[in-house]
This record gives structure tokens, C-alpha cells and sequence, in this order.
């Protein structure tokens, strides 16, 4: 199968996942009172996005089952034990602490743009960005309590998703330390993006198998399968960071290399003799020229920085899709095969 029919299959199930995602988000987080509380935490979501992790949350239930890719309800999906539980509300779950963690990263990295329009904090002020972003957090665990699986499973899945929400902030801190050291190791940058991004992949594909009622073996299989795709996922981002036009990219390109950000890129950088710190001179991202970012990419790229993280990224997709093979053989797992292929070749 080529590259290209591939993604073809995968955007295929991403759209077709998607409408039912949005659907169910207007279900489950419905703007109410008081209405410019509701209406900020919606506004990323409404904003858009491909719906990746719910996506996988879906694409998991079905591999789990051994069934073919949109042949169940996910609202009314058979557990192992022959009880529905309602897998979209896992997977709304999951989407909107995706959505908590961009409205407070945007705060704290002073980002003006996201997904192509003003930020949450820009949009509507700080505060409010602030309660949105923990009304959103608040809300998952709601909507994750009413899957109506086993009550076993079901707290499981609630400590999963809570252990995953702790891990995030633990990599946003390991993050945001990063900026005053110009002595991290790429393991150190490797756990960050574990904490800081996998897991959120890990919880995404694992919920599933937990909600339904498979044993640990395959839960842990799908949890590490989402953690290696997902911090694949990252270092692909760090070089769309730098690679992408800002009018694509929806923020501005070369946001992190302003911000002093490490990334596995400037790590190999640095190693290599580059003078990371020196390649631009702007203070802020909307200070920074397109050509100064051309000419630190081409830095970067005769380093070898640019292709050693696209390599790294390509063999942990390809260590992530080994962890599917405790699953039954299925459409719906090669899709999951496909879609940690697509995290790491996708544009915007």
C-alpha cells in the first residue's frame, strides 16, 4: 500500500470520526449558564482540530473487539462481557482535556495564535481563559463517569485519566524548566515529551481497552503503543515548528527556537557545535521574520538536527506499531498501524 493511500485511510477515518466527535461534544458540553464561561471553554474546540486522540480511542475499542472500522454504535459499543458502554464519551473526554492543556499552555507560553485564530486568553481575557481551561478539566471527569461500563472498569478508566492529568503538568513543568538549562540530555527531553504529550496518546488508546473489559496485557500494549506514537507525534511537531509556513501551521513558525524551547532538534544542535541560542535575535514570536527562521532552519539542517529528529520520530512508530500485535488481526487495527505512520508524515 503506497504512502499515499495510506493517509488517504486514515484522513478517511479521522473525518468520518470526527463529525461524530463534534456531534457528541455539542451533546455533552452544551453552552449554559453563564454563557461567556461555556462559550470560551468551547472556543478551541469549535476552533477545530482533527480529533486525533478520540480517534484513537475509537479505533482501539474496535481493535479491541475484532470488529470493523464504524460497524458499532460508540454510543452503545459491546463490552467483552456483552454490556454497552458508550465509548464517545470516553473519547469526548479525552478531546477535552486535550483542549484544557492548549488553553493553559497558550497562557503560560504567551501564544497569541491557535489553530489559526486568537487564543482563548486573547479572545475573551486571562481569567476567563483560566476558568475555562479548568471548567474543561472539571467536565472530563463528569463525562468520563457516565460511560456506564463496569464500575471496576469505569474507576479505572477515572484514575487513568487523572494519573494522565497529573503526568501532563509534571511535563509542562519539566518544560518550562528546560528554558533556563543549556544542559538537558535527550533522555531528559524524551521523558518530558513522555509526560508532557504521549500520555494523553497512551490514556486515549488504553481507555478503551479498560472501559471494555480486556485484561492488563492489552491495555499496557495499547497504553505503550500510544505513549511511543505519541511522543513520535512531538518531535514530528518541534519539526513542523520550524519547517511549516505560520499560515498553515496556524501560530507563528519558529515559536519555540524564539522561546528558547528545547526540542530534540537544537539538543542534536548543540551536540553538533551549533550556536542554538544565537540563531535569532527575536524576544517574541511575533517579533521574528520568516528569514530569520530560513536561515536558522538551514543551520539546523546542515547540523543534520532536522533529519536525526524525523529519524528518532520514525523509529518509535515503528517500535509503537509492535505493541498491536497482542490484538486480533483487523482493519481496525491496521488503521491504528496507519494512523502512527500518519502522525509522523501529516502537513497541516
Amino acid at each position: 500500500m503506497t504512502t499515499e493511500t495510506t493517509e488517504a485511510r486514515v484522513l478517511d477515518a479521522i473525518r468520518e470520526r470526527r463529525d461524530l466527535v463534534n456531534a457528541a461534544i455539542d451533546e455533552e458540553l452544551p453552552v449554559q449558564r453563564p454563557e461567556r464561561l461555556y462559550e470560551a471553554s468551547r472556543y478551541i474546540l469549535e476552533a477545530g482540530g482533527k480529533r486525533l486522540r478520540p480517534t484513537v480511542t475509537t479505533l482501539a475499542a474496535e481493535a479491541v473487539a475484532g470488529i470493523e472500522p464504524m460497524s458499532a454504535d460508540f454510543r452503545e459499543f459491546d463490552a467483552l462481557d456483552g454490556e454497552a458502554v458508550d465509548v464517545m464519551r470516553a473519547a469526548v473526554s479525552i478531546e477535552v482535556i486535550q483542549s484544557f492543556t492548549l488553553i493553559h499552555d497558550d497562557i503560560m507560553d504567551e501564544d497569541d495564535l491557535r489553530r489559526g485564530v486568537p487564543a482563548v486568553h486573547e479572545q475573551y481575557d486571562v481569567s476567563t481563559a483560566i476558568l475555562a481551561g479548568d471548567t474543561l478539566y472539571s467536565k472530563a471527569f463528569e463525562i468520563m463517569s457516565e460511560t456506564g461500563a463496569d464500575p471496576a472498569d469505569g474507576l479505572e478508566a477515572m484514575r487513568l485519566l487523572a494519573s494522565t492529568c497529573t503526568e501532563i503538568c509534571e511535563g509542562q513543568a519539566l518544560d518550562v524548566a528546560f528554558e533556563s538549562r543549556d544542559d538537558i540530555l535527550p533522555e531528559e527531553y524524551l521523558e518530558m515529551v513522555e509526560l508532557k504529550t504521549a500520555v494523553l496518546y497512551g490514556a486515549a488508546a488504553s481507555t478503551a481497552a479498560v472501559l471494555l473489559g480486556a485484561d492488563d496485557g492489552i491495555s499496557d500494549a495499547l497504553y505503550q503503543y500510544g505513549i511511543d506514537s505519541g511522543r513520535a507525534f512531538q518531535i514530528q511537531d518541534d519539526v513542523l515548528d520550524l519547517t511549516v509556513p505560520s499560515e498553515d501551521l496556524g501560530k507563528q513558525r519558529g515559536s519555540d527556537l524564539v522561546e528558547g524551547k528545547e526540542t530534540l532538534i537544537t539538543l542534536h544542535a548543540r551536540q553538533e557545535g551549533v550556536d542554538v541560542d544565537g540563531l535569532v535575535d527575536a524576544e517574541t514570536p511575533a517579533e521574528v521574520t520568516e528569514a530569520e527562521v530560513d536561515e536558522a532552519v538551514a543551520v539546523l539542517e546542515e547540523a543534520g538536527s532536522i533529519e536525526y529528529a524525523r529519524e528518532t520520530a520514525a523509529d518509535l512508530t515503528a517500535r509503537s506499531k509492535e505493541h498491536l500485535q497482542v490484538l486480533p488481526e483487523s482493519d481496525s487495527r491496521a488503521l491504528l498501524e496507519d494512523l502512527a505512520d500518519y502522525l509522523i508524515t501529516r502537513g497541516y
